[in-house]
């Protein structure tokens, strides 16, 4: 998929996971991008900016090289200047995938956001670019992002604030560490506030491939909850007072698992195929 993407100038992945994944087991998730980015050629940038834990870059290092990538190389960009550095641009250049990972979202958008790096990564995506995030590094991969709200089950008309993410697509906007963390209200508040972009809502050690044709496929332990606002006839968001509970009337909602795929552009889920025509 990678070699062929690049080929044809159709963009690469994107791939939002939930926060989690497995590292020492199967690693089904990372050894899946590992695949779709050339396998033993595969040539990776981690990005580890969005952590405060100075190790966390090398263990994805390691996580990857033990994976069979070819290259791994760690851009650990703690000032905006540190993205404008031509030796690692460089590196993001030659690059078959990026990964972002966990810890703060907004540390992630206040350190790359309007920088060559961030620039950089945006059109290589759009050339064939594959471009994974888990936690903190999902949630900045869509044009808006979720910086931060409260938990529980019913939207509220404060319930979170939203910030720019990356923009690498604007038909989605991310949530994670879902089920485990309550957050169901915050993502329908979200997406209330417009209802244009599909909440994508995962579970640890769940993740999104979101290919090309806009067509998702679900892989990992978890589930992904897609909250769809296209038939949404109408949201209390607008009179809502801070604090008010919103209602909002017309969201459909699915809950995908392994094998499940929801197409963004035609907003039809799909169950997996039976296991002989896999």
């Amino acid at each position: 998929m990678g070699e062929q993407g690049r080929r044809n100038g159709t963009r690469g992945c994107i791939i939002p996971i939930g926060g989690a994944e497995d590292k020492v087991r199967d690693s089904a998730i990372l050894r899946r991008f590992v695949r779709i980015c050339g396998g033993r050629r595969a040539r990776i940038a981690v990005i580890p900016t969005a952590s405060q834990d100075p190790e966390t870059g090398a263990r994805y290092e390691e996580t990857f090289k033990e994976l069979g990538s070819r290259e791994v190389r760690t851009l650990p960009f703690a000032e905006r200047r540190d993205c404008e550095r031509k030796d690692w641009l460089e590196v993001l250049e030659r690059a078959d995938g990026v990964f972002l990972t966990g810890g703060n979202q907004l540390r992630l958008s206040t350190t790359l956001g309007g920088t060559k790096a961030a620039r950089l990564l945006r059109r290589r995506n759009r050339k064939g670019l594959h471009i994974a995030g888990t936690s903190a590094g999902a949630a900045i991969l869509s044009e808006h992002m979720i910086a931060f709200g409260a938990e529980g089950p019913t939207p509220h008309a404060d319930m979170v604030t939203l910030a720019p993410g990356l923009g690498l697509t604007a038909r989605i906007i991310i949530d994670q560490h879902f089920r485990q963390r309550d957050r169901l209200g915050r993502l329908l508040t979200a997406v209330s506030y417009n209802p244009t972009a599909v909440g994508l809502g995962l579970d640890e050690d769940t993740a999104a491939f979101l290919g090309p044709d806009d067509v998702l496929e679900v892989a990992g332990s978890g589930a992904i909850t897609i909250v769809d606002p296209t038939e949404v006839e109408y949201s209390s968001m607008d009179s809502s007072q801070q604090h008010d509970p919103v209602s909002i009337l017309g969201v459909r909602l699915h809950i995908l698992v392994e094998g499940c795929t929801y197409d963004l552009r035609a907003h039809r889920a799909s169950a997996p195929a039976p296991r002989e025509e896999r």
